[in-house]
């Protein structure tokens, strides 16, 4: 089973950027949606989701103008990324990047083949 690999977490004070790295290796999810999670505590929760393509992404409402998450889909990988600015402490987390092939994608359901994920930690 193919798993993501996520990298460019870290520790930031709140007001700085960070951006964090997903990819795939081969062509297995150039036609899936690809999203963000991250997992504060107990429960993971829903940051942004894009389609195959790159053409429609989705945002929770919590980092909605803050976030950017976006796609490319190589011969030889798929790299998705998320472009996190002016961070919170509330975005403290460890954040994990899945892949959906579900028809609701763009409400954050189907996902899996989650990766190991990457501690992003602002402090206030």
């Amino acid at each position: 089973q193919v798993q993501l690999v996520e990298s460019g977490g870290g520790l930031v004070q709140a007001g700085e950027s960070l951006r964090l790295s997903c990819t795939a290796p081969g062509r297995t999810f150039n036609t899936y949606a690809m999203g963000w999670f991250r997992q504060p505590a107990q429960d993971r929760e829903f940051v942004a989701v894009i389609n195959w393509s790159g053409t429609s992404t989705h945002y929770a409402d919590s980092v909605k103008g803050r976030f950017t998450i976006s796609r490319n889909n190589a011969d030889n990988a798929v790299t998705v990324e998320l472009q996190m600015n002016s961070l919170k402490p509330e975005d403290t987390a460890v954040y994990y990047c899945g892949a959906s092939s579900d028809d609701n994608w763009y409400y954050g359901r189907g996902f899996g083949s989650w990766g190991q994920g990457t501690q992003v930690t602002v402090s206030s």
